[in-house]
């Protein structure tokens, strides 16, 4: 059963989503590499722009010398290292942009970003999303097979405080920075599971997955489904869906429920191996100038499809589920998705560091976009989290979807 379904609690469906390993998941739409020479960009804004047009000036330096100074002289907690204070200079002038997806990555924390698109992980096997209605951090998936499954966290836990910290209003990137930690430590979450509050140790270690699982439900229906859009994500689906066909298979699930994003080439690439001729999606950045993902449609999927969607379902999950249903190649079935319409990039600096910013939106083959709306099912499932726990437990969504297609193929 897919460890990743529609939140319990009754919260509102507005996520932003990480996963608990050394570094968050990328949830934008993808996110690319480029490298920028930051010691020219210093050097070309202190000595060639004029007062006003740049924030790296005579003055601003001046100003944090003398900040750096004071601190220095004065600080009563003890010394600061160079390397914080640089870290919360850069830091500092990426949150002034008021974008919750932009963050400042230091050598070491990059260096965790791109092992973890290689799937390798350390953490408690767990998603984790913030309401943004309430501010709240909670449990939106279980890995199966990790700590989290282990420990029984469930979808819906809300995350009251992580070793003491209580979490109410920290940033998802903090909320994460506390549970994290090295292999074979423990770390205890103070969970909230409907009326009751109780203390779960869980102890961080190496978390090996894959991010397509896949099976026959029945004799002629298959399941696929993707919890990210990783590096390895392409070879995965291709493997799946390879067999899968060959199991002579006359529908298929695609489940994309609390799929938080990932990057474009796994998600343009995987489209192309069902999609029509034409458009995958297409960006645009402020200027209004457009690059275009397109398919051949040499493999457009000829069988009954259902794709099963909810309100943690972003970003690549959301270019893939919009084509699919702007083609009409495909009906969507489960709740509105998150509504997460741009693009992150990461643009690495030449001393190691990095930038993640929001630098494009994104639009379906049919020109919609949708942040902010998200994307509505064909056909509203909610998720029954009572029957999803029971003590045999159904997955009441993925049951509609069976039936939807046993009708299709059947009458």
């Amino acid at each position: 059963m897919k460890g990743k379904q529609e939140r319990s609690n009754g919260y509102g469906v507005g996520v932003v989503t990480g996963i608990l390993a050394t570094a968050l998941v990328f949830s934008g739409a993808w996110t690319g590499k480029i490298l920028y020479d930051n010691n020219k960009a210093q050097s070309a804004a202190v000595s060639g722009a004029s007062e006003g047009e740049s924030v790296v000036n005579s003055g601003t330096i001046s100003k944090i010398a003398a900040i750096e100074t004071m601190v220095n002289e004065r600080f009563y907690f003890g010394d600061v290292g160079e390397e914080e204070l640089q870290k919360g200079i850069c830091s500092g002038m990426i949150e002034a942009l008021d974008d919750k997806y932009a963050a400042y990555y230091t050598a070491e924390e990059l260096k965790e970003q791109w092992e973890k698109n290689e799937g390798i992980y350390y953490g408690i096997g767990a998603y984790v999303s913030l309401d943004e209605d309430t501010q709240t951090p909670y449990v939106s998936g279980v890995i199966e097979g990790t700590p989290a499954q282990e420990a029984d966290l469930r979808m819906g836990d809300i995350i009251y405080a992580v070793d003491g910290t209580k979490t109410f209003q920290m940033s998802l990137d903090e909320v994460t920075a506390l549970i994290k930690g090295e292999e074979g430590t423990h770390v205890t979450l103070t969970l909230v599971r409907g009326e009751e509050v109780f203390d779960q140790d869980v102890v961080r270690r190496r978390v090996d997955r894959p991010t397509v699982t896949s099976r026959m439900l029945d004799e002629e229906i298959g399941y696929i489904g993707i919890s990210e859009f990783k590096d390895v994500t392409v070879d995965q689906f291709t493997e799946a869906y390879a067999v899968i066909k060959g199991s002579d298979a006359k529908a298929l699930v695609l489940d994309l429920r609390g799929n938080p994003g990932g990057l474009l080439d796994a998600v343009v690439d995987i489209g192309r191996q069902i999609l029509p001729e034409g458009l995958v999606v297409y960006t645009e950045d402020k200027n209004g100038k457009r690059v275009e993902y397109d398919c051949d449609g040499e493999k457009e999927i000829d069988i009954p499809m259902v794709v099963l969607v909810n309100g943690g379902s972003a970003s690549a999950a959301e270019v893939l589920t919009g084509a699919i249903k702007d083609y009409g190649v495909g009906t969507v079935m489960g709740t509105t998705t998150y509504g997460k319409g741009i693009v992150q990039k990461i643009i690495a600096l030449s001393d190691g560091s990095a930038i993640k910013l929001t630098t494009d939106g994104y639009f379906t083959p049919k020109g919609n976009n949708i942040h902010g709306k998200g994307i509505e099912p064909d056909i509203v499932v909610e998720f029954d989290a009572e029957a999803y726990y029971a003590e045999e437990p159904v997955d009441n969504q993925l049951e509609a979807a069976k039936e939807y297609l046993g009708k299709r193929l059947h009458g």
